[in-house]
């Protein structure tokens, strides 16, 4: 693991100090555009956690109301382990990364189109598969 983590540090930083060195225009639509998916995705992911708390709220009213004994109210309520949390930073940084790649292929690969699409997915169902095998060889 630490071999992959070093070999993935200086990559990153070889395409940084190429960065530098290049003579790249920008397109200002391409920033509205990610900027307009962000903010929409972030709307999306609010909406979906409120409604989440709501039904939650109302699922513990009901369990409440009724006088369900408390073994079986501690079983319904918890939902998620502490073990499913354990990577949650890996996924996010892998997810990002490849989100990150995916738009640096995306404007080596101008004018944008249905290309930029498929490789943004190829690149973030990479991501997910990287991370489907991480979790899978980190519980053995």
């Amino acid at each position: 693991m630490k071999k992959i983590i070093t070999i993935a540090t200086v990559c990153s930083v070889s395409f940084t100090a190429n960065a530098h060195e290049s003579d790249v225009v920008y397109n200002e639509e391409i920033l509205q555009v990610a900027a307009a998916i962000f903010v929409v995705g972030m709307f999306m992911y609010f909406i979906i956690d409120i409604i989440r708390r709501i039904f939650e709220h109302r699922l513990k009213n009901k369990i409440v109301d009724k006088g369900i004994s408390e073994n079986i109210a501690q079983s319904i309520l918890a939902t998620q382990k502490p073990e499913d949390n354990r990577y949650t930073n890996v996924k996010w940084f892998a997810i990002l990364a490849s989100i990150g790649l995916g738009l640096t292929g995306v404007n080596y690969t101008q004018p944008i189109g249905f290309h930029s699409l498929a490789i943004m997915a190829f690149s973030i169902s990479l991501s997910f598969l990287g991370y489907y095998l991480f979790t899978r060889n980190a519980g053995k």
